[in-house]
């Protein structure tokens, strides 16, 4: 199944698509990998959802990746009297550690950590922005705060602290459960959520020992201070920006956006942009103009993938969404400025063999308007080198390793085949071009450029390319 985009789409699966029959229509529609969101999926429920996708993945004889997302520390407020009350601005409202239902004027706030961290100046963020409040005091007992804007406050409703960086490991228990239980089952992506430091993704990086590869997901104002150590240490990025909107002001947003991607594209490591990006579409079967322009901004950007969250999982019309997405990058992608757009950002590769030789597979392309670049990938790094340059040719990442082609399916551009090393050079020229004929990206006469190592099958050693006639 050849996709005629090259930017990925990653579909979020729940309730409104958590059978079987709907993932594989999901898959049709255009999901190329689906998000399990561990704050709302059993462990059973999860290891139904990897079935059936793998049962999918057979069926449809692509390599399909699957995102386990973690659900990270939770800060919730404790019960209020009443079940709600309607704090004032102006006011002076305060947290405490006291066992008793809150009023208008205090609120148990059940989290020590926050006790030790929290400063006078510091923001607190109520109810997803909706109430915000500034720090006056901190007894270590009583936090002090001014109402800076009020509103109806209702039980365990969730705090968010953007000026703090708490003294806490973004792996709960729960975390760790539902890590070590997602990598049993064989996902091939982590995302880890409330990233602070890049010590949290290196704690991610030791518990998965490569079983997974990791995603970073920067939603954090504190993850912004470390972002290229956290780009380094993990294997991709998540642009949360719903969880950034209210930590952060929302207009700073659409900035950092174009902050993270760029630097995530410099460093060859795959970016995805999540949150509300056709949020219209939980109800209605068609996305608002806005929505339209925000994906697209996405995929000019050059972003590896775009996420659909509640619109795949708990919305009424899952397929429609993913269709919509689907088309909506493949008119971009289509557009007369979309090339020059998207290389305006093209980065330098780095002195070594593998990204010279994927520089050059790219500009041997170009020059002689090859069809194809066919890459040669065991660990995958050649083909994500390869599709950093963000070429326009297609490509076609070939691999023997199942778990490298599931990974890569979050990776632009980048269409993965599953087939054994080549025994010799002739074996790999004439395999590269038999593939590229199969899968409809040459034809008869046509020429492809081939990236490979040498010696064959060796992880790490790509140090050739070879320009071959296709006969099919």
């Amino acid at each position: 199944m050849r996709r005629e985009r090259r930017v990925k789409i990653l579909a979020t699966l729940g309730p409104a698509s958590s059978n079987e029959a709907m993932i594989a229509r999901l898959f049709e529609a255009g999901a190329d990998v689906f998000r399990i969101n561990m704050s709302h999926s059993t462990h059973e429920e999860a290891e139904a959802l990897h079935r059936a996708i793998r049962h999918v993945e057979e069926t449809h004889g692509r390599p399909i990746g699957i995102l386990a997302d973690l659900q990270g520390p939770k800060l919730r407020i404790g019960e209020i009297e009443g079940g709600r009350v309607t704090v004032p601005e102006g006011a002076v409202f305060r947290f405490d550690r006291e066992d008793k239902p809150g009023t208008v004027e205090r609120v148990r706030l059940p989290h020590p950590p926050v006790f030790e961290a929290v400063e006078p100046g510091h923001m607190l963020v109520l109810d997803d922005g909706r109430l915000r409040m500034r720090v006056t005091a901190n007894t270590g007992d009583v936090i002090t705060a001014d109402v800076v804007v009020g509103g109806p406050l209702s039980s365990r409703k969730g705090v968010s602290l953007p000026d703090t960086i708490l003294p806490l490991s973004a792996l709960t228990e729960k975390d760790r459960s539902d890590l070590a239980f997602a990598l049993k089952l064989g996902v091939d992506w982590i995302a880890l959520s409330f990233v602070q430091r890049v010590d949290d993704v290196a704690e991610a990086r030791k518990l998965a020992r490569g079983r997974a590869a990791i995603m970073a997901k920067i939603e954090k104002p504190s993850a912004l201070a470390q972002l290229d150590e956290i780009i380094e240490m993990a294997d991709g990025l998540m642009v949360a920006r719903g969880d950034l909107g209210v930590e952060l002001p929302v207009q700073k947003v659409p900035g950092l956006q174009k902050k993270i991607t760029r630097k995530a594209r410099r460093a060859g490591k795959p970016v995805v942009i999540a949150t509300q990006m056709l949020e219209s579409m939980i109800t209605a079967p068609m996305p608002t103009r806005a929505e339209v322009s925000d994906v697209a901004t996405a995929v000019f950007e050059g972003a590896d993938a775009v996420m659909l969250s509640a619109e795949s999982a708990v919305g009424q019309y899952p397929v429609e969404a993913v269709a919509t997405m689907d088309k909506i990058a493949i008119e971009v992608e289509r557009d007369p400025s979309y090339d020059a757009i998207v290389h305006a950002q093209r980065t330098t590769p780095e002195p070594t063999a593998a990204d010279a030789i994927a520089s050059a597979a790219h500009t041997v392309a170009d020059t002689l308007g090859l069809s194809a670049i066919v890459c040669y990938t065991a660990s995958g790094s050649t083909g994500i080198r390869v599709a950093r340059e963000r070429p326009t040719q297609p490509v076609i990442a070939l691999t023997p390793v199942e778990t490298t082609g599931r990974r890569l399916s979050m990776v632009w551009g980048l269409h993965c085949v599953l087939t054994e090393d080549p025994t010799d050079l002739d074996d790999m020229v004439d395999k590269a071009c038999r593939i590229a004929c199969q899968e409809e990206f040459a034809h008869p006469g046509e020429r492809v450029i081939i990236t490979a190592g040498v010696p064959l099958g060796t992880p790490g050693a790509t140090n050739m390319i070879r320009v071959a006639f296709v006969e099919c």
